[in-house]
């Protein structure tokens, strides 16, 4: 893919990508934090603490290239999104819940995904900046991601039925850009494919399962209820690879295709361990509740 393409065309699905989260969020989304202080603290300091840390310690472990380490590290600071959401409605979650842990949730990564970006490059690259996103550019980085998701918002608030007729075209519209961009992605990187999912396959699938057990886990220790805790389950567990693998590529931060590797595999693996954590949990509710509702046997 021409590289003066892929200059213009990642700019744009990520500025659209974030303009679609706006025009589906409302001050009232960040009202229910409210509601939920627990649960929703619980899962954010999951998500800007623990999360990172534990990906940190797989990647030393696993030993991995240094841009492969920065792309681990990204995944692992990008937050949930839609997926998490429909995940949660399908296992019995707390929705509510969901859709204000994915809008508190989506505004902090604007701040802390260049900020660990930044750290993880420092320390995997000797602070190496030729592999991209420096502390110069974070300014630039807020730019691109923060202002389209605060005029969604505006545009929401303003004209709120134009907002929801445009919500899903601007989805579809950035989903084929970024399809095209990460088409010509893999295309440069063909050669050495195989060798990346030899790289990261076991990591990516082994962090997945601990982020899906970390947001579970964590909210029960914290007594949320099973609703509750699906739905923390779900938002931490399953990470916004598209925005992951957009910063990864995009010439005007990390331009590296390496470093959207990681996302790119998890983004496939996340589906499948996401479903059988459903399933499972669906399961022991199902089991919880029929032990309660049993008869206690005369003596």
């Amino acid at each position: 893919m021409d590289s003066s393409l892929v200059t213009v065309l990642l700019p744009a699905a990520l500025a659209l990508i974030m303009l679609g989260l706006g025009l589906s969020l409302t001050v009232a989304d960040f009202r229910r934090v409210a509601q939920y202080p627990v649960p929703v603290a619980v899962a954010l300091v999951c998500q800007i603490v623990v999360l990172p840390a534990v990906c940190l310690g797989l990647v030393l472990l696993f030993d991995l290239p240094a841009v492969l380490a920065v792309g681990m590290m990204l995944l692992a600071a990008s937050p949930g999104g839609t997926t998490a959401n429909l995940y949660s409605h399908l296992f019995g979650g707390d929705v509510a819940l969901n859709i204000t842990l994915t809008a508190v949730n989506s505004v902090l990564a604007v701040f802390t995904m260049p900020i660990v970006t930044n750290l993880s490059l420092a320390y995997f690259a000797d602070g190496d900046t030729a592999l991209g996103l420096r502390f110069d550019k974070t300014l630039q980085v807020f730019a691109v991601v923060l202002v389209p998701v605060a005029v969604g918002m505006l545009v929401r608030a303003r004209f709120t039925e134009f907002a929801e007729r445009m919500a899903k075209p601007v989805k579809v519209l950035s989903a084929v850009i970024l399809l095209l961009v990460i088409a010509g992605a893999v295309a440069k990187e063909a050669e050495f494919l195989r060798s990346y999912l030899a790289d990261v396959g076991l990591i990516t699938f082994v962090f997945s399962v601990l982020s899906l057990a970390v947001g579970y886990g964590a909210a029960r220790l914290a007594r949320a209820d099973h609703g509750q805790a699906v739905a923390s389950c779900m938002e931490i567990g399953l990470h916004n690879s598209t925005l992951a693998i957009t910063f990864a590529v995009s010439p005007a931060l990390l331009n590296s295709s390496e470093m959207a590797v990681p996302a790119a595999v998890y983004g496939v693996l996340m589906f499948f361990t996401a479903g059988a954590a459903g399933f499972l949990l669906s399961r022991r509710a199902r089991t919880g509740s029929t032990e309660a509702e049993a008869p206690v046997p005369h003596a």
